[in-house]
């Protein structure tokens, strides 16, 4: 029984050996990709500059064609919804430009295995327990000293991103990116209505209730000074940057940036994956509400006639 033990923890620190370095070898053909990207003046899509080492789809690649694009002073991100960080937007920026960063996450027990990690002190990296919310996230902020300017910020928590983002008052990040839901379309500003405690596993059996369309999300962004510059190959981030820093890019109109993601996440009601495809995925949500930030209602979503 205490020999299994042993066993048990030998190889766990193996495999955090091995991890170490396949991602030492995945960031160093990173790198060369890096280098080409300095070279390219302007792309017509954010697809053109993709590549992944952490991130979940191509985020790595076009952050870093953005950070090489905008002069940025302030090397801070902050990052929530995490889960244990292995997967992440910013992981890469932690460990290939040694930038700091607060990551936030509500499951305590993913959190505390990037302490099981080397990054935990190899870099400056901030990990909160923390469930956000649009009356506590600036207080959070201010609780970690991580206020004012910062170069990047990274919304991806599968409910309230459109709210909390709405909410941030205490940081002035020169990059946003922004988790939509693609089944809402491009033509309505639409996001779920606010509720704090949002749980995209209880609102709907399909998992396909959640977050905000890429309208609403660009309308917010022009309010707080932002032009949106694109959206993953994969349909499921969204970009942003300052206004001030926008003539480095093609800035994109909803319309013109909005990519449908091809995702078969949809589950029955058993939670058991139903993989409904394409259009056919609003179908299954069309009873429920959403805020249109149009009318100022809370409309069913069966009400539109398209997306």
């Amino acid at each position: 029984m205490i020999l299994n033990k042993y066993i048990e923890k030998y190889f766990k620190y193996l495999n955090n050996d091995i991890i170490e370095k396949l991602d030492a070898n995945s960031i160093l053909l990173a790198k060369i990709l890096i280098e080409k990207l300095k070279f390219k003046k302007e792309v017509a899509s954010l697809s053109e500059i993709e590549f992944r080492v952490f991130s979940q789809f191509g985020e790595d690649g076009i952050i870093q064609y953005l950070i090489n694009k905008i002069p940025i002073k302030k090397d801070r991100f902050i990052e929530f919804g995490v889960g244990n960080y292995r997967e992440s937007n910013t992981r890469f920026l932690l460990i290939n430009n040694n930038w700091s960063g607060l990551i936030i996450d509500s499951n305590k027990s993913e959190l505390e295995e990037i302490y099981k990690e080397s990054i935990s002190w190899k870099y400056d990296l901030q990990a909160l327990n923390e469930y956000i919310t649009r009356e506590n996230i600036n207080d959070i902020f201010e609780k970690v000293g991580f206020t004012g300017k910062i170069g990047l910020l990274s919304i991806d928590i599968d409910g309230n991103d459109y709210w909390i983002w709405d909410a941030i008052t205490t940081i002035d990040p020169i990059i946003v990116i922004c988790e939509y839901n693609s089944i809402f379309g491009n033509k309505h500003a639409i996001t779920i209505p606010y509720t704090p405690d949002f749980d995209r596993k209880k609102a709907h059996f399909s998992y396909l209730y959640f977050g905000a369309s890429i309208r609403a999300l660009c309308s917010l962004a022009e309010k707080k000074g932002y032009a949106f510059i694109g959206c993953t190959s994969a349909g499921n981030n969204a970009f942003f940057v300052k206004k001030e820093y926008s003539s480095l890019f093609i800035t994109l109109t909803p319309t013109e940036g909005y990519i449908s993601s091809s995702f078969n996440e949809s589950r029955d009601k058993n939670d058991m994956m139903s993989y409904v495809r394409g259009l056919d995925r609003i179908s299954l949500i069309n009873e429920m509400d959403v805020y249109d930030l149009m009318s100022d209602s809370v409309r069913k979503i069966k009400d539109y006639k398209e997306f």
